[in-house]
């Protein structure tokens, strides 16, 4: 049996694709590094907005798409490809829905692409793009809050991909709107999240194998290209493997999310396990494959390798996904001997 994605659900990231292959290159990601013009990045994104995505997920009666999880991973495949820096997965997949369901007066300004909405649901983690963000969705102890920047304290904070714009952020007492409460709320917000940012990581991937393929059919070494090496073949074939599973892993992540499969957390939990670990694969053979150059971290390769590494962690790691499912399966104790760093 064959499967393949609906065209209803192709149909706006394909229309986020011919936005982006017009108005998003390296130059528009290195604009979301500091010091760099983040006017031309918000550009893009209310673009983005104008064509429906930051309405994707959310119901029409709200002034949103009414699509649902099998739309988004083809669509942050999409955005990942571009590495545009944006909160996507955060107000796309989490925060958009969660304002709707809540009925909050901001989600007009969140569709329309002039607030810029990020959320975290770690509470005391570095919050992304927190230091640009017009408005933030905190987990706290007794329900998931949505702040204004005159409701919170934001201490910025170095990451790996600085285009994230990290930062600590701690609430004014008392503030903030409540957008949900209850486990069920917040486990939903952040399967979405998850799935998102697997996604996200998938078109990551393939844009540093397309680069680095690019690149050494051009780089000559001994009078042939260096892609004509059977080392360097292999190494990509790798790469292209990781991706060509962690792919179809995603969308069924995603398709069980639509469908209220009881199983989706497990699978939500593959599909993060196989795209980060397929992204950290994709970022190495593409240095290594760089050579000298794969090492200049002026060398637009890093644009994407850095956020890759970040997003790699994001939304829980590998490690922490590969005990979840064990646990699932009854292995309890098997993975918990692997240890993984934080990559922000």
């Amino acid at each position: 049996m064959r499967f393949s994605i609906a065209e209803e659900n192709t149909a706006l990231a394909e229309a986020a694709g011919d936005v982006l292959a017009k108005q998003a290159g390296a130059e528009r990601i290195r604009a979301g590094w500091p010091g760099g013009s983040i006017g031309s990045v918000d550009a893009v994104w209310r673009t983005l907005a104008g064509v429906g995505v930051t309405a994707a997920l959310v119901p029409e009666s709200a002034g949103g798409l009414g699509l649902d999880e099998n739309a988004l991973a083809p669509l942050m495949e999409t955005l990942g490809r571009s590495g545009l820096p944006v909160p996507a997965a955060e107000m796309v997949a989490v925060g958009a829905p969660l304002l709707a369901a809540a009925g909050a007066p901001q989600l007009p300004a969140v569709l329309d692409g002039s607030a810029l909405l990020t959320v975290s649901l770690s509470p005391g983690a570095p919050v992304p793009f927190a230091t640009r963000a017009d408005l933030i969705a905190l987990s706290g102890d007794d329900a998931l809050r949505l702040y204004t920047r005159d409701e919170v304290r934001i201490e910025p904070v170095s990451a790996v991909d600085g285009s994230r714009r990290l930062g600590r952020v701690i609430p004014r007492a008392g503030a903030g709107l409540v957008l949900a409460a209850g486990a069920v709320a917040a486990g939903e917000a952040r399967r979405r999240g998850v799935l998102a940012t697997s996604a996200l990581l998938v078109g990551l991937s393939e844009r540093m194998l397309e680069l680095t393929v690019d690149y050494v059919r051009e780089r000559r070494q001994f009078g042939v290209p260096v892609g004509s090496f059977q080392a360097v073949k292999h190494a990509l074939a790798d790469v292209a493997l990781a991706v060509r599973f962690a792919r179809p892993a995603v969308l069924a992540a995603g398709w069980a999310q639509a469908a209220g499969d009881p199983e989706a957390d497990v699978r939500t939990a593959m599909g993060k396990v196989l795209a980060s670990d397929a992204a950290r694969t994709a970022a190495r053979t593409a240095i290594q494959c760089h050579g000298a150059m794969g090492y200049t971290t002026e060398y637009d390769l890093h644009l994407y390798a850095k956020r890759a590494w970040a997003l790699a962690a994001d939304w829980g790691g590998p490690a922490e996904h590969r005990e979840f499912i064990a646990r699932r399966l009854g292995l309890a104790g098997a993975a918990g001997d692997v240890n993984e760093g934080a990559v922000t």
